[in-house]
């Protein structure tokens, strides 16, 4: 799919909020570096937290997507606390001001806004849950922003398990890849509660534009399956123009160039064409998470009779093509 891009060619962006001259609170299990903080959470924020902290940022999931999405929260100015389970994630961290913490409790326990981009629901589940996991350590009042792409009802159980502690919980996947995060273009589509996405707004506006609400927890991710799915259909079409082309004695690559141009270009075009038109190509990348995301709505569908079309033929198609299934 898209190259990650190195945290050092991240563009340079105006600080998210204004610079507050206070004590940073040292967690237990937390590495400090020096940094400068960012504003405070805004008037919607729970009076029930200190008010004299700014808001810290914690961050899991440092891979291709989520790497430049916690670069851009740094570089805009938020005290980050970063963990991984491997210590090579961290490297490109190391001349941040980010602080790493020793498990995702300490983690909790350092921020106020804490944004998850693991891979997958058991990956969510453990980091947030499990042994020494973020709820154990989050103060009440704080806020957890699912990025991961995951059932949407694993986010209504964690929001359900969160929510008895005191800390909110909004899922909100995005759409565009980690080079759409370092320029601060990623789509976010969220679910929850508006008045805990407005509250961590400043944190993501960091990475993301447009944000969008559509709905309660889940809603989020049901909208990013949705789009994943219209996505492998059009990887299906636009290969499936590629054979006919070719068959007629038109040179593929060219024709890639000429439709990205046209009225038939797409975001699944571009990505085809960066691959030189080979889906084979994009199976161990996005072949597998689109295999995933298919499977996850097909499900979804089929729970609640919704009426499916040509849309999952082509989706099964590209899947197909690629040497897989959902």
């Amino acid at each position: 799919m898209v190259a990650e891009v190195p945290l050092e060619l991240l563009p340079t962006r105006a600080t998210a909020a204004n610079a507050l001259l206070v004590h940073i609170h040292q967690p237990e299990g937390v590495t400090m570096t020096d940094k400068d903080p960012a504003s405070a959470l805004d008037q919607n924020a729970d009076r029930s937290r200190p008010t004299d902290t700014v808001v810290r940022v914690g961050f899991i999931g440092l891979g291709s997507q989520g790497g430049p999405m916690a670069g851009r929260i740094i570089e805009a100015g938020f005290p980050t606390t970063l963990w991984a389970r491997r210590s090579a994630s961290l490297e490109q961290y190391a001349d941040t001001s980010a602080q790493v913490a020793d498990s995702p409790a300490a983690l909790g326990a350092s921020s106020d806004v804490v944004c998850i981009c693991v891979v997958n629901d058991a990956g969510v589940e453990e980091v947030l849950s499990g042994a020494d996991g973020v709820l154990e350590g989050l103060a009440p009042g704080g806020i957890i922003v699912i990025h991961s792409t995951i059932h949407p009802d694993t986010c209504r159980r964690m929001e359900q398990a969160a929510r008895a502690k005191g800390i909110a919980l909004i899922d909100a996947p995005v759409s565009g890849g980690g080079n759409a995060a370092a320029a601060g273009r990623l789509l976010v589509m969220a679910g929850g509660d508006p008045s805990v996405l407005e509250r961590c707004r400043p944190v993501l506006t960091s990475f993301a534009d447009p944000i969008v609400h559509l709905g309660p927890v889940g809603a989020g991710q049901v909208s990013k399956l949705l789009n994943n799915t219209l996505l492998a259909a059009n990887f299906a079409t636009t290969a499936s123009i590629l054979d006919v082309a070719r068959a007629l004695g038109v040179d593929s690559g060219r024709l890639l160039d000429v439709m990205s141009h046209g009225s038939g270009g797409s975001f699944a075009l571009d990505v085809l064409r960066g691959a030189e038109g080979s889906l084979v190509a994009m199976a161990d990348g996005a072949g597998t998470l689109l295999t995933k995301d298919v499977g996850l709505l097909t499900r979804l569908a089929e729970a609640a009779d919704a009426p499916r079309g040509i849309v999952w033929d082509a989706a099964r198609d590209a899947l197909a093509r690629m040497g897989l299934s959902d």
